[in-house]
C-alpha cells in the first residue's frame, strides 16, 4: 500500500512534528504549497488522537506551521477511504467501476445539501480526493454527484 511513496525532508519534518504532538500514527503526508495546506493520512482508528480534544492538536499545529492541516483516516477499502476523505459530507453511495479502456473510476453520490462540502471551495476537496485515490488505489477519476 505505502510502497512507492517517497517522502521529502519537509514531509518527514511535518510527520515527526504531527506524531510528537498527537501521538497518532501517520501513514502519509502531502504538503500542498499551492493551497497552503498539509494533508495527513492517519492509521485507521487514530483520527481522534490526531485531532485532539476539541481540535486542540490541529490548532496547535496550524499555529506552529502557519498552514491549514487536513486529516483523513486511512482504510484499505477504497469506498470507505473515499467516505473518510469526504467527511463531514454525507456520502450515500460509492460505485467503483473499471471502464472498457482499463481505467478505474469512482462515482460518489452525496446528499444534495452536502454537495458543496464534498466538492469544497474551488473544488479543492474533490481535487484532494482524486489525488489520494490515485495514489492509493490507482483510481483515475472521481465524480461527485
Amino acid at each position: 500500500m505505502n510502497s512507492g511513496i517517497k517522502f521529502t525532508s519537509t514531509e518527514m519534518k511535518y510527520i515527526a512534528l504531527f506524531e510528537s504532538i498527537s501521538g497518532a500514527n501517520v501513514k502519509d503526508c502531502i504538503v500542498d504549497e499551492e493551497q497552503g495546506r498539509v494533508i495527513f493520512v492517519v492509521k485507521e482508528g487514530d483520527l481522534g488522537a490526531a485531532i485532539g480534544r476539541g481540535g486542540r492538536n490541529i490548532r496547535l499545529l496550524e499555529r506552529m506551521t502557519g498552514k491549514k492541516h487536513e486529516i483523513i483516516e486511512h482504510s484499505d477499502d477504497p469506498a470507505q477511504f473515499i467516505k473518510n476523505a469526504l467527511k463531514p459530507a454525507m456520502v450515500q453511495e460509492v460505485r467503483i467501476t473499471e471502464r472498457t479502456d482499463g481505467k478505474t473510476i469512482a462515482v460518489v453520490t452525496v446528499h444534495p445539501r452536502d454537495k458543496g462540502v464534498a466538492i469544497g471551495k474551488n473544488g479543492r476537496n474533490a481535487e484532494r480526493l482524486r489525488m489520494l485515490v490515485k495514489r492509493y488505489f490507482q483510481i483515475q477519476n472521481v465524480s461527485i454527484v
